[in-house]
């Protein structure tokens, strides 16, 4: 292997200000593509006569897709210039976005949102990666609270910018797809003009390629088979014990694949140190417990209490003002003492209260009391999300920045695809009972359907679209008792963490056998 040999001269504080704002330009079109859907699917599935499956997998296909990818690119911005990566990102959701906008099916919507998730996922680890290549851990924490407001205003803005585009005749749920694009664009060049780090080039590079592909395919396996238990075949079956026996053995066959990898996707040196192994715990849950929960709020809001898409966006306005407000104080508040710990336990304990609160309602439950609940919610990720990516990048040195980011990114990805595909398919199973029972006390039937979706509701006769309604509306509290559990496993995580100061220089100076000692809080 030859030495690094540096390109370009490191970055001035005002180059960093100004490639800031270019990254965070390119973080708020990742964050926009999951949230603008959240209010407008409903309509888009009812539109292309979808079913309550395809609408959890229009979510998990982007999740699993940057799930996947996101390890990847975080190993190639070790490897390969990060600016050239980011841009490649950044061209790759343009294409997705375009593909997903003149989709004609829900099939070729779900195709076409994994192909963008290949480029949110690198969006996601890199935009962490380039930072912290840029900032010392000390000064990040002020940086991560600027990261948490993009991303809940991204959150704020894309659920209601997705509800008027519904709602706007002359739009269309087509431009819930376009609309990023300018953003997105706008981002490439600013970081063209902008973003100059220094390149670290090394001959004979590998990539793990076999070790991604056995992960994502066995997640993959796995969260297929999550989709369809219960529905099409039976949880003791020959189809349970195939597709859960492949997908063990594909994860199992991934471990020793990475073990033995000269360049491995996923560092286990640095996935055994306590911190590391703790964040990447605590991120599963958190990433479970959030976007699990929080991607059906919109579908709550509009199937199961009548209200538009728009409306649907303005109600979830407290769970992105949590995020917002408790990103920014507690990022300057880290940066001003260097402690991290104590408020990433405060932030997953939170983040278990609301989800209790929301665990609670039904399709009558007081606004006010949702409100509550989201609050906490929001206030929860926000204290804890970025910060746990921050409590790993201040223990590995700068050359191992990416991988351990994207590591920790990998799994916060994999527990809310997890979270997106379960809590989905247990909501699909409950409202259909739900309904069944509705109607048998009704002295009916259920309706046969024939082309027609649940999810369609001005298709559906009156009288059974207030069943429908009830029946999401009251099953969605279930789901939110399953995020609260997750939850827990994410304080504990946080609990057992090594508590540390974080350090006020780029890069680590210890010896190759050595972990990093931090000073004690």
């Amino acid at each position: 292997m030859s030495h690094p040999t540096h390109t370009e001269e490191p970055m001035t504080h005002r180059q960093v200000l100004e490639a800031l704002s270019g990254l965070l330009l390119a973080l708020f079109v990742a964050m926009v593509s999951s949230t603008i859907v959240s209010t407008a699917l409903p309509k888009i599935i009812g539109a292309l006569n979808g079913t309550q499956t395809q609408y959890t997998w229009v979510v998990t296909a982007t999740l699993l897709a940057a799930t996947a990818t996101t390890p990847i690119w975080g190993k190639l911005a070790d490897l390969y210039s990060k600016k050239a990566l980011v841009q490649i990102s950044i061209l790759i959701y343009v294409v997705g976005s375009m593909l997903a906008g003149i989709a004609q099916s829900a099939g070729e919507l779900i195709a076409a949102r994994a192909f963008q998730g290949i480029g949110v996922g690198g969006l996601q680890a890199l935009v962490q990666v380039v930072i912290a290549a840029m900032i010392p851990p000390r000064e990040r924490g002020r940086y991560n609270g600027y990261l948490g407001g993009v991303m809940a205003v991204a959150t704020v803005g894309g659920p209601l910018l997705g509800g008027v585009i519904v709602d706007t005749d002359w739009l269309g749920w087509r431009w819930c797809f376009f609309v990023g694009v300018p953003v997105a664009v706008l981002a490439l060049v600013v970081l063209q003009k902008t973003l100059h780090l220094v390149t670290i080039r090394r001959d004979n590079v590998k990539i793990d390629y076999a070790g991604a592909s056995l992960i994502a395919a066995g997640v993959s396996i796995l969260l297929i088979w999550v989709s369809f238990v219960d529905g099409s075949f039976a949880w003791a079956s020959w189809q349970t014990a195939a597709m859960v026996g492949a997908g063990v053995v594909l994860l199992a066959v991934a471990v020793w694949v990475e073990s033995r990898a000269a360049e491995p996707v996923v560092p286990l040196a640095i996935v055994r140190q306590r911190t590391t192994a703790l964040s990447i715990l605590a991120s599963l849950a958190v990433g479970m417990a959030m976007f699990g929960g929080a991607v059906f709020l919109g579908q709550y809001f509009q199937i199961g209490r009548g209200y538009t898409p728009t409306e649907a966006g303005l109600l979830t306005i407290p769970l992105m003002a949590g995020v917002l407000i408790s990103s920014i104080v507690v990022g300057q508040l880290i940066t001003r003492t260097g402690k991290i710990k104590p408020y990433i336990i405060a932030g997953t304990i939170v983040l278990v209260a609301g989800f209790g609160l929301l665990a609670t309602i039904d399709h009558r439950t007081s606004l006010v009391y949702v409100s509550a609940g989201m609050l906490l919610v929001g206030v929860g990720v926000g204290m804890s999300m970025q910060n746990l990516v921050l409590a790993v990048q201040n223990t590995v040195q700068l050359k191992d920045i990416g991988a351990a980011s994207a590591t920790v990114a990998f799994f916060r990805s994999l527990g809310g695809t997890i979270g997106v595909s379960v809590l989905g398919a247990v909501l699909a199973r409950r409202v259909t009972g739900n309904i069944t029972d509705a109607v048998t006390a009704a002295g009916g039937q259920v309706p046969a359907g024939g082309q027609t979706s649940n999810l369609n509701l001005s298709a559906l006769p009156e009288a059974f679209q207030h069943i429908v309604r009830a029946a999401y509306g009251d099953a969605t509290g279930h789901i939110f008792l399953i995020s609260a559990a997750i939850a827990v496993v994410g304080v504990v995580a946080a609990v057992f963490m090594k508590p540390a100061t974080l350090r006020s220089t780029l890069d680590l100076s210890v010896k190759k056998d050595e972990e990093p000692v931090a000073a004690a809080r």
